[in-house]
Order: C-alpha cells, then structure tokens, then sequence
C-alpha cells in the first residue's frame, strides 16, 4: 500500500503547503481507500515523533495520508485534504503545543471531529508534550498559540474551532507524558496497534454474505471462549468436508481479532503442505505475529523461535484444515508457548489431531449440518436471490432435502440453478442428486477417503452399501475375518466424521458421503464388475445371469418380494454377507448355500413364509451370524452343532419355532442367544456347554418350567418362568443384567 503523511509546515501567503516533496495526487481517496488521516503541525513534530510514527505505520503496511506528498504547488489546499479526511477510516491529530498556531490544523480537525459525529469516524488523538486540559480550556502555552490565529477565522468559526478543541480532548487517546524518559517508541508502538486493531473491523476474512444456519454453533462457541482462563486456549472444530468449519472459524476470528494486537490466519494448511514445506507456514506465522522476515530453514528453529519469542505476546491464531498432528505441533506445540488470553483456533477433518495435541485443546465443537428450514433459506439465497420461487418451491425442498443440510453442496447447487427456468432440468438434476452428491462436494470428501488406509477404505465402502442403519456387530464378523482391523478401522472412521455410531448401536453416515461411496463402485466399469451391488433389480440381474459371481463378497436381496427361492449359489465362492431381509414370498433356501463355505453372516429376518432350512447350512464352517427374526422358521437343524465358529443366533418372534436342538451345546463360540417371543418352553441341558455365551434372552415366549444348569460366563439375561419357586442364580458370578418374568405355579 502507498503511505502519505499529512504534515504542516509553515503556511505560505496563498494558503499552500510549503512543502517540496509530492507523489501522485490523492484523488483514490474519493474511493475510501486510506487507513489513516495523520495530523500534526510539522514545526513541533515532524522531523522527530510524527516522522517516527509514519514510517512504522508505512512499515505495519497501514496505508496513510500526507498532505506534504499529496498537493501540487498552485492547487487549492482544503478540498483535497477534506476530502481526504472524509473519505479515511481514522483520523489522528497530533496535537502539540504550536498545532493550534495552524489554520490548517483547527479547519481540518473541526472536519475531524464533524465526520466523527456525521460517519462515526475514529478519531484517536495523541496530546504531543501538552495536556488534554490546557486543549480544552485553551490554558497555558497552548492558548497562547491560538490567539494569533484567531484572525483567519469569522465568529463562527472561532465558535466551531473551540467546539472541536473541546470535544477532541475528551477523547481517549496518548499523552505523550506518560511515556517519558526516552519511551516514546513504545508510545507509537501501542499507537500502531491500536490502529491495527481498529483496522480489523474494515477488513475481515470473507465469510459467504449469505450466511444462515451457523448463529447457534458461532454463538456455543463464542459463549466458551468468554470464560477466563489463565492459560492460552485452543478450540477445535472438526466435521466432515463441505460443513461449515472453515466459514464458522472465520466468523470467531472476525469476531475477536480487533481484541488482540497480535493475529495470523493460516488457511488451507492441508493444501498448503502440499505445495510448500512446514517452515513456510512456520515462516509466516512468525512474519505475521513479530514481523520478522527472516524465513525459516529447519523446523527445529521455527519450532524455538515461535516458543521463545512469543511467549509474551497475546495472539488470535486461525490454523485452518489442519491434517496432521505434526502440522499443529510445529507451528502450536504447547500452550505455554504464548501469553494468557491467547486463542488458538483449529479447523480439521480428523479428531484424532485435536486428541493427541501436546497443546491441552479447551473445547472441541463438532460441527453439525445446518437445519432444514435454514438449508432452504440458504438455497433459496443461491438460486433465486430477489426473484420468487413460483413453481419451483416443492422440488426446492426436494433438492434440500437430498443434500442432507451440507452448506458447501447447497450453495453450489443453488448457485448452478440461478435463472434456470427449464423445469426438467431441475427434474434431471435432483435424479443425479440423488445417485451422486456435486463433483465440487465430491472432491471434498474424496479428502479425507483418501487419507485412509486400504482396509478402511473397504470398510467405508461396506458401510455406504450396505451398513448404514444397522447394528455394528453384523459387520464386524465380516472385517475381522478379512483382517480389515476393524475397531481400528471403525475408530479412524469416526474421528475423521465420516460415520457415526447412534446411540443404539447402528452405524449412521450423512447422505452426501453415502452417495460419494457409491459413486466410487459405480465407477467399477460394468455392473457384473462391481465388488459390493446393494440396489434390488440390479442384484437379481446379476444373480440370474451368474456373471463374475465368484468376485462378490457382499449380496443384499432386502425387499424383493418375489423372490420365492434363492438362486444357484455355487458359483458365489467368495460370498460372505448375504442379505434377504423382508423377501415376504420367499419359501427356500436352495441346498447349494452349503457350498459357499466363506459365507460369514446370514440374514433371513422378516421372511415369514420361510418355514425351514436346508441341512446344508450345517455346512457353513466359517458362519458367524444367523439371522431369522419374524421368520416362520418351525425348527432349526441339528447339523447347526457344526457352525463351531457361530457367534449370533437370533431367532426373535418366530412363533412357530418349539426347540432348539441339543446340538446346540457344540457352540464353543456362542456369545449371543434371543429366542425370546417364540413358542420354546424348555431349554436343551447341553446349553451349560456354552462357555462363551454372554447374552440369553427367551423373555416375552412360552414360559419355561423348568431351567437346565447355564453357563457360568452369563451376563445379560431374560427369562419367561412358571414354577412354584425361584431358581437359584447365585452361581452366574458375572451376572449384569437379570429379568425374570414369573409366575407362581401351586
């Protein structure tokens, strides 16, 4: 920025600057474009404190007025320098003992202090070797110098001058007197930052004009930040890509930045890295906060220059898109690297870098998506701005609906449909919405999927296919038996916000990223090439046609209500999930699912014409989980002994189901029991070989009359009982949860 010193020097006979030093014109100042209007009488002041002050405001890149660089010879004095104050953010009259000997200075501080009423311009007046008192009541060495110049001004403008004297002597601003003994550098240090301060406000981050739906989240977070500490803050804000986070950090950034003297914002860390070393990010951080310019060459040094020199400093510090723990720890390691009242706000996709931070983090805010009504709101801004909705307010809410509340892929869907009137358009478009979220959006969660390893990746796959909504044990099995490590794989998941566990156990993903991941098998070239199919008729394609069957690992038949028997399933030898919940005609199994032997889990809930199973599921070695929930299963085959490594037998309101086979007693591996709500009265005695079962429920059936011994590992258990008495249970020495619903028999 161009830096221009008002000064004055002694006034000539036809009113000009005496001046011999001028740049160009300032007629950009009719636009607004200076900071600072500087003011002094350059006889007092100009070769020492005003001189002083101007270079380090032109050094802090503050971009002010002079007079002195600024008027032609022959030109009309006020105007120009009128307009100048106008059209400046501060004004700050140096007033020292001679100031009020100038015309000049009482005509433009009478301008001052009117666009200070008029435009609430900030006036921060320095009171240079004189007291605000003696400007007030025009006393002492500072009345003397006024009385001369009384002669250029009529009544009422004498009137006007004193007024101004006045009212600017009330102002908060410097006395140079309590900066004495050689400390005037300090003086026009705090003087800089003041302004630096005040500057702030004209010049914020940019933020979209259209912000809705961030007020309660900005509002939670400010609220934290209000709470003293002693110490310097970190807050966290993390959240899937396309939230909000980097637009909410800049509305608190926006907020508080006029409160500090010390401020960096370092945005797109995750970007920046890419392109450049971390000594670049540390180089501007310290650039910023000391102004100092001297780049940095090795971490190690970044790291002891910002620990050493800012400890005495209070800093706002954005660190946006922060992607990994390294980054933080290089550029803000510890909390005792900066003074008290500092903040330190953090922006990342990854929780996981706020939980391991050296730097103690004070408040992690999870962002959420924006609400419905708000969602709408912000579309409408996009795509119709001043125009009305007319016709196009049900699909509006359709199209909301589909982005699932994610402002990134909002705006730019409203801003593409701007002034696009062509109905099947829309129509068009809310069908792709609907397969896939925005390409823009899609490179923003391709992020943090490709941050992931191999074996998360394919988690986070299953889970967009197939698991969402379920509970988390059903695929489990699954990925521990593929070795995908899946409490580790589940855990980065979650601290990267791209699931969510409910608190019912079922795995929840936003919509936006459901349809991300399936965009990603979709690519797969054709249909029979794809790993993982989830939709209905594109299944039933494929199982009948039998192509590359001998790749799938997953198939989901749920709903296909004319589905009577399952197909040939030979030619499936890596299946391992296979789902046909809700198949309400299905009548049989085909005898060909003992042959896939990789098969893990096995879900035929809600399959009421389902009256029995084949014996080959007996066959099924490697099975995990059998799920037969609402099922007319009557009975369940004895070779069921042999699924040594079954873990989950659930066969939850089958009426028609009166045994359970002795056979059961072989499960080593049984940890979880619910025949509850079915016709059974008596349990097997070979159940007491069930070491690992865990879970028992048989509540809410045909009551029991009689209790075999049972597992001693038992902890959760319900229980239908009719007998003259109790059993005893003082032996289930693990025992959490107990339920019995008894009724006394004579």
């Amino acid at each position: 920025m161009k830096a221009m010193l008002v000064a004055e020097e002694k006034e000539s006979t036809q009113g000009a600057s005496s001046s011999s030093s001028f740049p160009p014109k300032p007629i950009e100042g009719a636009n607004g474009q200076y900071d600072v209007f500087l003011s002094f009488n350059g006889s007092d002041t100009r070769k020492e404190f005003a001189d002083h002050l101007y270079r380090r405001l032109d050094i802090a890149g503050i971009c002010v007025f002079r007079d002195c660089d600024s008027i032609q010879i022959g030109e009309e004095f006020s105007p120009v320098l009128f307009d100048a104050i106008t059209c400046s953010k501060i004004s700050i009259p140096i007033i020292s003992q001679h100031y009020a000997s100038s015309k000049w200075c009482l005509r433009k501080l009478t301008h001052i202090m009117s666009c200070k009423k008029s435009k609430s311009q900030v006036v921060l007046p320095i009171f240079y070797k004189v007291d605000p008192s003696d400007v007030r009541y025009l006393k002492r060495s500072f009345g003397e110098a006024f009385d001369p110049c009384k002669h250029h001004f009529d009544e009422k403008e004498i009137e006007e001058v004193k007024q101004a004297l006045k009212d600017v002597s009330y102002l908060h601003g410097w006395e140079s007197n309590e900066f004495a003994n050689g400390r005037e550098g300090e003086l026009i240090e705090t003087v800089v930052n003041t302004v630096l301060r005040e500057l702030r406000k004209y010049y914020p981050l940019l933020v979209p004009k259209e912000l809705v739906g961030l007020d309660g989240q900005l509002k939670k977070i400010m609220n934290r930040i209000d709470s003293p500490s002693v110490n310097a803050q970190m807050i966290g804000i993390y959240g899937m890509g396309g939230v909000g986070k980097t637009t909410l950090a800049k509305c608190i950034y926006n907020q508080l930045s006029n409160k500090f003297d010390h401020v960096c914002c370092l945005l797109d860390i995750r970007e920046t890295t890419k392109h450049k070393n971390i000594m670049g990010l540390q180089s501007k951080l310290i650039s910023e906060i000391l102004k100092d310019n001297t780049p940095v060459s090795i971490v190690d040094v970044g790291i002891n220059t910002i620990k050493s020199r800012f400890t005495g400093k209070k800093v706002l510090i954005l660190l946006d898109d922060v992607d990994h723990k390294d980054q933080l720890d290089a550029l803000a390691g510890d909390s005792n690297w900066f003074a008290s009242g500092s903040i330190i706000i953090v922006t990342t996709r990854n929780k996981a870098i706020l939980d391991q931070s050296k730097f103690k983090v004070d408040y992690q805010h999870e962002m959420s998506q924006i609400d419905e009504v708000s969602s709408l709101i912000l579309f409408k801004r996009h795509a119709f701005r001043e125009h009305l909705l007319g016709d196009f307010e049900d699909i509006s809410r359709q199209i909301v609906s589909t982005l699932g509340g994610l402002p990134l892929s909002i705006e730019i869907i409203g801003s593409y449909l701007y002034k696009k009137t062509n109905r099947r358009l829309w129509d068009d478009l809310l069908k792709k919405l609907k397969k896939q979220p925005p390409k823009e959006v899609q490179e923003k969660l391709k992020i943090s999927y490709e941050a992931l390893e191999k074996e998360h990746k394919e988690i986070f796959l299953d889970i967009a296919c197939f698991f969402i909504g379920e509970k988390i044990e059903f695929a489990m099995y699954m990925w521990d038996d593929c070795e995908f490590f899946a409490n580790q794989g589940i855990e980065e998941l979650k601290l990267r916000c791209l699931i969510k566990i409910r608190d019912d156990g079922k795995l929840g993903m936003h919509d936006q990223l459901r349809d991300f991941g399936r965009s990603i098998i979709r690519q797969e070239q054709s249909p029979e090439e794809h790993s993982r199919i989830w939709e209905s008729e594109e299944a039933s394609k494929v199982i009948e046609e039998e192509k590359a069957a001998n790749r799938l690992k997953v198939l989901d038949l749920t709903g296909c209500k004319n589905l009577r028997c399952t197909p040939e399933l030979s030619t499936f030898t890596k299946l391992e999930i296979l789902i046909l919940k809700d198949c309400s005609k299905l009548e049989q199994v085909h005898s060909s699912i003992g042959i896939v032997k990789s098969l893990i889990s096995l879900d035929l809930s809600h399959c009421g014409n389902l009256k029995e199973l084949p014996r080959e599921v007996g066959k099924l070695r490697e099975l995990k989980e059998l799920i037969l929930d609402f099922s007319g299963i009557r009975e369940i085959p004895m070779l069921i002994g042999s699924m040594t490594k079954l873990e989950k037998l659930s066969a939850q309101s089958c009426w028609s189901l009166t045994e359970i086979p002795s056979s059961m007693g072989n499960l080593q591996s049984l940890q979880h029991l619910n025949i509850s709500q079915t016709a059974i009265s008596v349990l097997p005695e070979s159940i007491k070989n069930l070491s690992s079962l865990q879970y028992l429920n048989q509540g809410g059936g045909n009551e029991l009359r009689s209790l075999p011994e049972l597992p001693t590992d038992l902890r959760h258990m319900k229980l239908s009982f009719h007998s003259p008495k109790l059993p005893q249970f003082s032996h289930l020495v693990h025992m959490q949860e107990l339920q019995i619903s008894w009724t006394r028999s004579t």
